[in-house]
């Protein structure tokens, strides 16, 4: 599927005329398409394939008559995914007078306050990565939430559930950190060929604190990767001995009913048994048997069981 845009105004809107057309959007682009983008605009059949690979790395080439980029960006999460975050490729091809954005899913690409004002495709180019950064930042941020939420459950849980979810987010934060790592790679590469790009003292600028948000997006899924992975095995022992305390309750609640009910058995013989005729037997095998119940008490606190 193709979309196409213009920057008018300082503001991307849907081109209206062909020939205004600055921005080429390509949806999971079919055999015509791909001809299309191989053929008319030379782009390269190996890196046009790499920017619908999720797991190709971020990078920058220099072609002929554009300069290809390949950065990466977080996959719209779905409930089928079962709280693992998944990571996407995305390609950008620089032309002098367009920019060709290839992406294997439709997702919302001009929304917010980094696109209110755009000054050339340079800087669309740039806000485009510094909104996959953004996005990063918004999905570890749910990670975190989801991992607290887990953890409260694992405190009472006595099952494996909660502890495969949080293993889940554990695979989740490493992808992240590959993807944001891969962009900062490519920011760097950026950053060193911005005469070669023709990048403005304000773009440059941009792309200064393109690097500081990227940076600490890197540390922030650090920190939650290394935190989720050095408490994993006290969680997975919370869980443990959750489940040894419901035995140990379990293993009391049968002796309490084993000893009187050995009491009642012994009485119940089919044999003659001393006091069988008395009138106020049976209130002394009650007796008895809440005495044998007392006395298992006792010595489960004295021995402190």
């Amino acid at each position: 599927m193709r979309k196409d845009y213009q920057i008018s105004g300082c503001r991307i809107v849907e081109g209206c005329s062909s020939e205004q057309f600055q921005v080429l959007v390509f949806i999971d682009p079919d055999k015509d398409e791909k001809q299309y983008l191989v053929e008319e605009l030379k782009i390269d059949e190996h890196t046009l394939n790499s920017s619908l690979d999720p797991d190709e790395l971020a990078r920058l080439e220099f072609e002929p008559e554009h300069v290809a980029l390949i950065f990466k960006r977080p996959r719209n999460y779905s409930g089928k995914d079962q709280l693992l975050f998944k990571t996407s490729s995305s390609g950008a091809f620089l032309f002098k007078d367009k920019l060709v954005l290839v992406m294997n899913e439709d997702v919302p690409l001009f929304e917010g306050k980094q696109f209110a004002r755009v000054t050339s495709l340079n800087d669309l180019l740039l806000k485009l990565i510094y909104r996959s950064v953004y996005h990063f930042l918004e999905h570890l941020k749910i990670i975190n939430m989801l991992s607290d939420e887990l953890e409260q459950k694992i405190n009472i849980s006595m099952e494996n559930k909660y502890l495969i979810n949080m293993f889940t987010l554990e695979k989740s934060l490493v992808y992240y950190y590959n993807a944001i790592n891969s962009n900062g790679m490519l920011i760097e590469k950026l950053r060193m060929n911005t005469s070669k790009l023709g990048f403005q003292p304000e773009e440059i600028e941009l792309l200064e604190d393109l690097s500081v948000e990227n940076n600490q997006c890197l540390k922030q899924a650090e920190i939650y990767s290394n935190v989720l992975a050095s408490l994993m095995d006290a969680r997975a022992s919370i869980v443990s001995n959750n489940l040894n305390m419901l035995i140990k309750t379990l293993t009391i609640i049968t002796l309490l009913v084993m000893v009187p009910t050995f009491v009642v058995s012994l009485f119940s013989m089919n044999v003659p048994i001393p006091g069988q005729h008395h009138p106020h037997m049976f209130f002394y095998i009650m007796g008895l048997c809440t005495l044998s119940v007392l006395v298992m008490i006792l010595l489960w606190k004295y021995k402190r069981w």
